[in-house]
């Protein structure tokens, strides 16, 4: 997100069609096979968060926000070496760009700015998927010229849009399902899901000013896909008594996120809450699907927190690029979760134990803050005692 200012609103700005997408590994996937998704040997499955790169022209384009003594050699690189860094750090099994990979504005050509922005991730050979923020078309390429640029890239997960809908508002909405260990009696079960949803850019709506929300065509999708889910972890071979968890990106936070205060979140709010102007009733589609366990969103570049409401963590990353504003001194950061699976009886591995998150700030030690758990069988939302 940039900073608060008018929205434009353009023609290109106007959702459409579904177009079919490329495919993808899941367990079970009638879709064909690309790249394979599961928890590794030791019961653990590990996602970087990589939110608002801002990405633009790369070594010319200038930093926002740095101290003066920092703008000489400042540049769309020191947001690459983040990435990098952040990769080599946490070696993470899967990599998410949650939107406004690219500012468009300032960026000359959408193609070659996007595949600058994703090549650490493409280099690494880890899979990865991207969603859209509010700014990713608004350079050369339409929402949908972004979302096919980005489907076209090596090693990513990223899709379109379902290939199973026909009709879906956006472009970037989609699933992945986590499979249980190799060889483990849940190899072909989802353990863990996660969701990705286009959460717009500006309303289309002359009535209704602001962001963009996420639509009733898009709230159908997740919950059929989260009950079609739910039946599939819930019956043989090895039926579970409730549905496995479920993690949820999209770029602009939901008004839902401005429920808390410094007393029940982790973490820090020194901006407003920039959702849109109306509520769409993704948060109440959410409860009542019954599975997901967190919820990460980008947008607001200078909040960073987690808080929980109704049993749904709702969490920002934290700007993450160095051509979005920020604040100088407040050091750029980016979001790891880890999802652990609990050992069975039989000394195998089974489903979700916990899932944990922190943070890690772009400082000279990549120093990492505010561990905390966000879900377990037990308790949810407790700090960690010390930090990942």
């Amino acid at each position: 997100m940039a900073k608060k200012n008018t929205p434009r609103i353009s023609p290109s700005h106007f959702l459409g069609v579904v177009v079919f997408s490329l495919c993808f590994f899941v367990p079970k996937s009638v879709l064909g096979v690309k790249k394979e998704l599961r928890f590794r040997k030791n019961g653990e499955f590990k996602i970087l968060q990589v939110a608002d790169m801002h990405f633009a022209d790369g070594k010319t384009t200038s930093c926002l926000d740095v101290f003066p003594n920092q703008m000489p050699t400042c540049s769309d690189l020191n947001t690459t070496a983040f990435v990098e860094r952040m990769i080599q750090a946490e070696k993470p099994d899967f990599i998410v760009f949650t939107g406004d990979n690219i500012f468009g504005f300032d960026a000359t050509d959408a193609a070659k700015s996007l595949s600058a922005a994703f090549q650490p991730a493409i280099a690494s050979n880890i899979p990865w998927a991207a969603i859209l923020g509010n700014h990713d078309q608004e350079s050369t390429l339409s929402r949908e010229g972004v979302m096919k640029h980005i489907v076209g890239l090596k090693n990513t997960l990223s899709q379109v849009n379902p290939a199973e809908v026909h009709i879906i508002d956006g472009f970037g909405n989609y699933n992945l399902e986590i499979g249980g260990v190799k060889g483990s009696r849940f190899e072909n079960k989802s353990a863990l899901n996660l969701y990705f949803l286009d959460s717009g850019d500006y309303s289309t709506v002359p009535a209704i000013p602001g962001y963009g929300w996420i639509k009733p065509s898009q709230q159908l999708w997740f919950q059929r896909t989260s009950a079609k889910l739910r039946r599939a972890y819930m019956r043989q071979p090895e039926a579970q008594k409730g549905p496995a968890p479920g993690l949820v990106y999209f770029h602009i936070p939901l008004p839902e996120f401005a429920s808390f205060d410094s007393s029940n979140f982790t973490g820090v709010r020194q901006e407003g809450i920039s959702s849109a102007s109306v509520n769409s009733g993704f948060f109440t589609t959410m409860v009542e699907a019954g599975d997901v366990k967190g919820v990460f969103t980008g947008h607001d570049h200078l909040n960073d927190f987690c808080g929980e409401l109704t049993g749904i963590q709702l969490c920002y990353a934290g700007g993450f690029g160095y051509h979005a504003y920020g604040k100088a001194g407040w050091s750029r950061r980016a979001r790891v979760v880890l999802a652990s699976l609990e050992k069975t009886e039989q000394g195998g591995w089974g489903a979700v134990k916990s899932i944990k998150t922190w943070k890690r700030l772009d400082d000279e030690h990549l120093t990492t803050v505010d561990g905390q758990v966000l879900w377990s069988k037990s308790h949810a939302g407790k700090c960690l005692l010390n930090n990942p």
